[in-house]
């Protein structure tokens, strides 16, 4: 009975995951909505992070690089601030120059895409709006454009 419970409560995440992910809409500290479906044609690279977690902030300049080498093309990266203040991440985003679309959010709200045991985590979808990867700790430009380039080959 132990597998198939372990088996039965991931595949209930998995579904949990991508049902809540097809349809989440957040705002941007600009105002504007940024959904999932707005971005069909494109990877979707859904970052949360926080201004005091040094593993967020070190992967920030990779994640800036990567959302200006593909938001023309075919990738955009969302980053979703929990755990900061408001003024922190507004200070902190016109410091660094961060380019893609940040939303002020909190735990309630990231449960449309998933869960969030650590910051930083990401959630990578595909073209067609589906979730294909989840990594808890940091990502890096170079490992997200492999992943992407390797499932495009398929």
């Amino acid at each position: 009975m132990g597998w198939r419970h372990i088996l039965s409560a991931a595949i209930l995440l998995l579904a949990a995951g991508s049902v809540g992910a097809q349809g989440f809409v957040f705002k941007d500290m600009q105002g504007q909505a940024q959904r999932l479906s707005d971005y069909r044609g494109k990877w979707v690279l859904v970052n949360f992070w926080a201004t005091w977690c040094p593993p967020c902030l070190e992967e920030m300049p990779d994640l800036i690089a990567l959302h200006e080498a593909h938001r023309k093309t075919d990738l955009v990266v969302i980053g979703v601030a929990l755990d900061s203040t408001r003024e922190s991440v507004v200070e902190f985003v016109a410091r660094k120059n961060v380019s893609y679309p940040i939303v002020f959010g909190d735990y309630a709200m990231a449960t449309q895409v998933g869960e969030v045991e650590a910051l930083p985590t990401s959630y990578l979808y595909d073209p067609s709006g589906k979730l294909v990867s989840y990594q808890q700790g940091m990502v890096t430009r170079a490992s997200v454009e492999s992943y992407i380039k390797n499932k495009s080959k398929k």
